[in-house]
Formats: C-alpha cells, sequence, structure tokens
C-alpha cells in the first residue's frame, strides 16, 4: 500500500514546484551575485552594522535579508531589482548613521538611551518599570554577570543595544541585598523571626530588622521581605 502511494506522488513538482530542473542552475547563480552583494554591502556597512544590534540596525539587517533571499530562489524577483533595494538600505543607513553621529536627540529617537536599572544597590523603579523586563530575567543576567545579590552592585544600566553593564562596589564596600539566586524570593515574609538585614523584594530596599512584624518598605511601600545577603563576589 505504501509503494503504491509513494508511486502516486509527483515527485517532480514535490521537489521542484512549478519550476522546470535548469532553473536550479539559475538558483546557484542568482544565489553567487546575491552572496557577493551581501558581503559588500555589510562591508560598506562597516564594522558597526555586524556587531550587537541596536532596533535601527535590526532593521538594516531585516531589510537586507528580504531583498537578497527572495530573488535567489523567486524566478519572477530579477536580480537588479533586489540590488537597487541593497544600495537604497546601504544609502538610508549611511544618512541615518551620519545624522545620528550629529544630533543626539535624533540618535535617542532611533536607538532609544540607556536606562539604570539598579543605583546603589537598589532596583531604580520608574526606570525598571519603563522597561519590558521580568525580574527573572533581569536576575538571569545579573548571574551571567557574577551577582548573588544586589549589594554587590553600585550600578547596573541597560545600554541601548539591551545589553547590560553592571559595575560593582569594591570587596570591602560590599553591602547588603536582595539576593538573585533562583528561588531566593519564593517564601517572602512579613513577619521577622531573627534579627538581620531584610530586603524588600519588590525594589530591594534593604534594612535591619527586629524580630515581629516586618513592615512596610520606606521605599516602595511594598509589605513582601526576605533574608538579605552581603556576600562578596568570587572572581
Amino acid at each position: 500500500m505504501l509503494s503504491v502511494l509513494l508511486l502516486e506522488i509527483n515527485w517532480k513538482e514535490l521537489l521542484m514546484g512549478q519550476e522546470e530542473w535548469p532553473f536550479i542552475l539559475e538558483i546557484v547563480i542568482r544565489t553567487v551575485i546575491m552572496f557577493v552583494t551581501i558581503v559588500i554591502g555589510l562591508r560598506v556597512l562597516g564594522k558597526r552594522g555586524v556587531k550587537q544590534l541596536s532596533i535601527f540596525e535590526l532593521v538594516v539587517i531585516i531589510g537586507l535579508g528580504s531583498a537578497a533571499g527572495d530573488p535567489m530562489f523567486y524566478k519572477e524577483v530579477g536580480v537588479i531589482s533586489s540590488i537597487i533595494v541593497f544600495a537604497v538600505i546601504t544609502f538610508l543607513y549611511t544618512l541615518i548613521t551620519y545624522l545620528i553621529a550629529k544630533n543626539k536627540k535624533f540618535e535617542q529617537l532611533i536607538e532609544g538611551k540607556c536606562i539604570c536599572l539598579i543605583d546603589g544597590g537598589e532596583f531604580s523603579i520608574e526606570d525598571f518599570k519603563k522597561e519590558n523586563l521580568g525580574s527573572d530575567e533581569f536576575f538571569a543576567e545579573l548571574r551571567l554577570n557574577g551577582v548573588s545579590h544586589l549589594g554587590q552592585v553600585e550600578k547596573a544600566i541597560e545600554e541601548s543595544s539591551g545589553e547590560i553593564s553592571v559595575f560593582f562596589y569594591e570587596d570591602d564596600k560590599v553591602k547588603y541585598g536582595l539576593p538573585t539566586m533562583p528561588g531566593s524570593l519564593d517564601h517572602p515574609l512579613k513577619n521577622i523571626t531573627d534579627h538581620g538585614y531584610y530586603s524588600c523584594t519588590f525594589c530591594g530596599h534593604t534594612e535591619e530588622k527586629q524580630p515581629g512584624n516586618a513592615g512596610t518598605c520606606k521605599k516602595c511601600s511594598k509589605k513582601n521581605w526576605v533574608p538579605a545577603s552581603n556576600k562578596r563576589r568570587v572572581t
């Protein structure tokens, strides 16, 4: 039964669609042309165009990819028209990059600006709210930078590229801070049983507390706390 079904399949249409076999050679030639065009385009754009991408650069790469991909295997798409698209995108990239270098406001409009997410070992709440960034995701970024609690961090800045830059306190200046380790926020406290330092789970504000009601955070008015850590970084 299976062998009969296999024999009934139109293998040419399955493999080639509506094209003829000679079009394979044309695909090879088109691909070579567009490959060379991509290399030349990236050389013109320079190293800035191929490093960590900003939103603007991502749009450029998507545009170049679309212009390069279609003529490689769509017979009705001409190579010349795609090369023209490449030339226009490259020109726009060059023009906008020039304007970015000349005008700070235009740069912020196109690429955004850096945001301070941690200041003095605590979350910069208003800035943090502006970013579509979950606490688990952010904690993962911090752990990748060797951060086990916020008290180790003097400042953490989200760059316009989306990367996180972390600036640390010196070992002798490390403070008590909110832990970033997995599961560290799973069991928040509203009543304190042991004297010590505790951090607000929402903003990272840290206070020394006595046994009893944990109270309200002075910074954000939340009521959930976890034991703070003052471990030094291990590098």
